[in-house]
């Protein structure tokens, strides 16, 4: 069952980051509510009894791997925090979305697990949220760092078309959506800035493997 997973085993992995890492490829191939605890200890391939004494619950289990994936430097929040890429190319990284690696097309992982969470005060959904405000603190960030003087609506309005690019890219199962949102934030970082601000790049510079 654990060579189904795609989870890549390692010599000397401790259970609890093996648990994480098969955790991850579960949930993004089948999604959190359609992976079972059990599934998770015989991909890592750890006893219940091991998997339990790190995780006591499901929702503890997703709010760790989450932020484990927050951690492994393969997420948007690296992308845009990247000092050696400039501020307009860190926000167009934003609908760069990654080639699924077998299976559908998930979207964002914070967003797949509020919409799974929907209790705003569910710990999950939590951590999702306050993921997507340090997206948009960043994206706030750089719009400034371009010389825009009342930053906060157009990030919101960046953010916004990044996510809802996410999603569509998800129920359509079709990575390329974000070219689509990619047009419209350019339109409007150039009304912003005034015509000629900067060409926009081609395709997926940013190195972004995970949304």
């Amino acid at each position: 069952m654990a060579e189904k997973t795609g989870v890549v085993r390692r010599a000397g992995r401790g259970g609890r980051e093996r648990v994480l890492a098969a955790a991850g490829a579960l949930f993004a191939r089948h999604g959190i509510a359609g992976t079972s605890m059990e599934q998770v200890a015989a991909a890592a391939p750890v006893s219940k009894r091991t998997l339990y004494s790190h995780f006591p619950t499901k929702d503890e289990l997703v709010v760790a791997q989450l932020t484990d994936l927050s951690d492994s430097g393969g997420t948007l929040h690296d992308v845009l925090t990247h000092a050696g890429l400039p501020p307009r190319e860190r926000i167009l990284a934003l609908f760069d979305l990654p080639e699924p690696t077998g299976g559908p097309v998930r979207g964002c992982p914070f967003l797949d697990a509020a919409a799974e969470y929907p209790d705003p005060d569910n710990a999950v959904h939590a951590y999702a949220r306050a993921q997507k405000l340090v997206m948009l603190r960043l994206v706030t960030e750089l719009v400034a760092e371009l010389g825009v003087e009342d930053a906060e609506p157009l990030a919101e309005q960046l953010v916004s078309l990044a996510d809802g690019a996410a999603v569509r890219a998800m129920v359509l199962d079709d990575p390329r959506y974000g070219r689509h949102a990619r047009a419209a934030a350019e339109v409007l970082l150039d009304s912003a800035l005034g015509a000629g601000a900067g060409a926009p790049q081609p395709g997926n510079q940013s190195g972004i493997t995970r949304h």
